[in-house]
């Protein structure tokens, strides 16, 4: 692994100094019950340590992960002499010398790359390539001083919305263990729910953040496209694709946009944009908040316990001081269309270079077999029947003949959908847009799997802002019961683009006015 990294002087604002409620510690608590800024804080104090955390972690990935199904990797030996190093420099330096992270355990997507472990994106074709590089937002983890112990499961090259395309395991849903918990980051938010890890990264495509963070009652980032460097994040939809995180309230969420977030010359679509202190402003509520709820959030097919939890989300933020405008998106149905056309064909041309040949999963071709069979057979050995399938509809799109009727048109969508936002931030002159993360809780494992259709409406609300390249969140903010079981509901915001600290204070408002946040999935 090398050395651990020099870390900067920490900010006292990302100490919890002046924070709304009082962080305390005591060796009654478990440490995997405490919050991502709460541990790090208590490791600064002397409270504990980052081997204790870790341990701390390790083994409740131990005790629960067989049957949840959250982590593909595991890094013990790593984990744990990177936090005794940590643990040195601590001691060493003072806490005033670490980094906004130090010693707490997190979880990164297993579609970046690491320089240790292997990098497989739940795929067969990758099963045991060992990246030769650490991605930047992984590296800027760790040089704030979070300590890495696995890779989570996913939906194989992050096509998905279940993790049930995962080559190796489903995840499963700590609220019921019988339902997905959303795709494609799954594992990520399977692991922060059940707090084995005090947060994650995933990322999001067409919603691989948010409905998974839906699903399990957490907070959930997708931030401008060009936020987030995307340099080591192995390609589903170059045009879509971004890194966010995972944790369990806004406050949390705020920290690890400020340790992964920033211009990277590594990446040509990295926006150079300055990075804003996203949690110094984050518990400092909005006057004059101006929300936009579409008429479209209101859908009588969304399920009735979504509509009842998104109903008291407005009538939250009216009781708070906020003006509700009404809205209309009137192309977002033509989101799912135009995503399903744009991402499979930007897949179609990224996964063209798994081929057998150069890394990955190389078939075995019988004599006289030529090289095409060698191609065919490594793909056909490698993906699995979704990324197949996306394969095809890309290629097929961007076919002679075929462009201009499919691709164009949706690009043109895609245009026409980013329109409706900006009439919405402008002529509407809202600071962000509300509505469901999802249109139902979390369903059951199998459900949907024969029927990609209805896999891919579960993304009805979120790919507009990855069409649009928009920053947006969930958050949790009520529960649906069925069968007897407790289902986290999310709803979303939409804000205009580079406009994430505000998006931020939106919703923190609502976490501080409500304890949706503070649910925790039964043992």
């Amino acid at each position: 692994m090398g050395e651990v990294p020099d870390y900067p002087e920490i900010d006292p604002r990302d100490r919890g100094a002046g924070r709304s409620r009082p962080l305390c510690y005591s060796a009654a608590v478990n440490l995997t019950d405490l919050t991502l800024i709460e541990l790090r804080d208590a490791i600064a104090r002397g409270d504990t340590s980052s081997t204790e955390a870790t341990q701390a972690s390790l083994a409740s990935i131990a005790a629960q992960d067989g049957a949840l199904g959250a982590f593909l990797q595991v890094f013990e030996k790593e984990a744990l002499e990177q936090a005794a190093r940590l643990d040195a420099r601590i001691k060493a330096e003072s806490a005033g010398a670490v980094g906004a992270l130090t010693g707490v355990p997190v979880a990164i997507k297993d579609n970046m790359c690491l320089s240790w472990g292997r990098t497989t994106c739940g795929s067969r074709i990758l099963e045991n390539y060992e990246s030769p590089f650490t991605g930047t937002a992984v590296q800027k983890l760790m040089d704030a001083g979070a300590v890495i112990v696995g890779k989570a499961n996913m939906d194989e090259f992050a096509m998905g919305s279940s993790t049930e395309r995962s080559a190796f395991q489903p995840t499963r849903n700590p609220w019921d263990p019988q339902r997905t918990p959303g795709g494609s980051s799954g594992g990520s938010a399977a692991c922060v729910a059940s707090r084995l890890v005090a947060a994650s990264l995933g990322s999001d495509t067409g919603g691989s953040i948010r409905q998974p963070a839906a699903h399990t009652g957490l907070v959930g980032i997708k931030p401008t496209y060009g936020r987030v460097s995307r340099w080591g994040l192995v390609a589903f939809a170059s045009s879509f694709d971004q890194i966010g995180p995972f944790a369990r309230n806004v406050e949390d969420a705020a920290l690890m946009m400020n340790v992964i977030c920033g211009a990277d010359e590594l990446d040509s679509t990295s926006a150079r944009v300055d990075t804003p202190d996203f949690l110094a402003t984050v518990n400092q509520p909005l006057t004059g908040l101006r929300l936009g709820v579409p008429t479209q959030a209101k859908d009588e097919n969304n399920h009735p316990a979504v509509l009842e939890a998104f109903g008291a989300v407005v009538a939250t933020y009216q009781s708070l001081g906020a003006e509700i405008v009404p809205i209309d998106l009137p192309n977002i149905g033509y989101g799912i269309a135009a995503y399903y056309i744009i991402a499979p064909a930007e897949a179609s041309t990224n996964l063209a270079r798994y081929d057998g040949i150069r890394y990955g999963r190389r078939a075995e071709i019988g004599p006289g077999e030529d090289l095409v069979a060698l191609y065919s057979k490594s793909r056909a050995e490698g993906f699995g029947p979704e990324v197949r399938r996306r394969i095809m509809l890309g290629t097929y799109a961007l076919s002679s003949g075929y462009y201009d009727a499919y691709y164009k048109t949706a690009l043109q969508a895609r245009r026409v959908i980013k329109n409706d936002f900006d009439r919405a931030f402008g002529e509407n002159n809202v600071h962000a847009v509300l509505m469901p993360t999802t249109p139902d809780p979390a369903f059951k494992l199998g459900a949907k799997t024969e029927d990609p259709l209805a896999m891919y409406l579960e993304d009805f609300y979120t790919v507009a802002a990855n069409l649009s390249g928009l920053p947006a969140m969930s958050f949790p903010v009520g529960m649906a019961v069925e069968d007897g079981v407790k289902l986290p509901i999310g709803a979303q915001l939409v804000s205009p683009a580079f406009d994430e600290v505000r998006m931020l204070r939106i919703a923190r408002m609502h976490e501080a006015a409500t304890e949706w946040h503070l649910q925790k999935p039964p043992s």
